[in-house]
């Protein structure tokens, strides 16, 4: 990869955990989240569960924004009628990175076959930051932030705030 493709630089991370259910001692996948943050040295500056509500969702997504350039908000993206993660962010993005989604729904192919195709995962650029929208279970939250999130963090947010 070149170079200037990519700029050391510090990243802050926010997570979200998308619930009406789960709170600090049961969120196993923010728990997960965290970790796999930490392990590669992004600092968390901002964590929440929030309801399934495009207002809420969207309001700590912008309070998390001001807190970091690494925004991870997982569940709340199936296809239930309280599922409303997708619609609370869509209207926030500057661009969308349609390969995550793609590389997230062919990845779990692999482990759980073709239910993966419920999956709306999401991620795209607001305002120089990263924002991704990922499926709750631990297994998914694994899946996204070691494989698709941290190789190419460091590279979205260089091309993000060129």
């Amino acid at each position: 990869m070149n170079p200037e493709h990519v700029k050391p630089r510090t990243i802050r991370g926010a997570v979200i955990t998308v619930s009406s259910s789960r709170t600090k001692e049961t969120d196993k996948s923010g728990e997960t989240i965290i970790r796999l943050l930490e392990q590669a040295d992004i600092h968390i500056s901002h964590y929440s569960i929030v309801p399934d509500t495009i207002p809420a969702i969207r309001n700590e997504a912008i309070k998390a924004g001001a807190a970091a350039e690494c925004i991870i908000l997982s569940g709340g993206t199936g296809l239930t009628h309280d599922d409303c993660t997708i619609e609370a962010i869509t209207p926030l993005l500057d661009k969308k990175i349609d390969g995550f989604g793609e590389l997230f729904r062919l990845l779990s192919y692999q482990q759980i076959g073709s239910a993966a195709m419920l999956s709306r995962a999401l991620a795209g650029i607001w305002g120089g930051k990263a924002i991704f929208c990922i499926p709750g279970s631990t297994g998914a939250v694994e899946l996204a932030t070691s494989k698709l999130i941290l190789p190419e963090i460091a590279h979205i947010l260089t091309h993000a705030n060129k």
